[in-house]
């Protein structure tokens, strides 16, 4: 179970940590290509929380949650799936916004799919995170020595 476990890990990680050096390989002063995809997102959010966010510090903080959580997902840590799981619930709602689409719109399906995956990919990490406290809870209760009777 160990080496299965761990393959798990890396194959499920990879989908990060490779799209955050692809981010980070791309990423210039105008932000890169994720830039012109974000920049339309992130105006439909401001106008509607009436925030101030820029675009280079969110795709900043986007490889910075995708890298180290993924590394830290690879080496069977709880607090790189909760960065996981931190990007995932934010980047999620805003970059698949589907709900701003009809229906019969094209974009629509392909939105509402990633939208789907991206909430499996949460479900997944979920998962994780429980099976992780469940397992380090039954070795605490195998540790507590029983009182002999005499």
């Amino acid at each position: 179970m160990g080496f299965s476990s761990f393959l798990g890990r890396v194959l499920f990680a990879s989908l990060f940590i490779l799209s955050a050096w692809q981010m980070f390989n791309e990423f210039d002063d105008t932000g890169g290509p994720v830039a012109k995809e974000l920049i339309p997102k992130l105006t439909a959010l401001r106008r509607n929380l009436s925030s101030k966010l820029g675009v280079r510090p969110v795709i900043a903080s986007t490889i910075f949650l995708k890298g180290v959580g993924g590394i830290l997902f690879v080496l069977g840590s709880t607090i790189g799936s909760y960065l996981l799981l931190f990007y995932l619930g934010l980047s999620t709602p805003i970059l698949y916004d589907f709900y701003n689409y009809k229906p019969n719109n094209p974009e629509y399906s392909l939105l509402l799919s990633d939208f789907i995956q991206s909430t499996a990919l949460c479900g997944a990490l979920l998962f994780f995170i429980e099976m992780k406290y469940l397992i380090n809870r039954k070795q605490i209760r195998k540790k507590t020595p029983k009182a002999k009777t005499v």
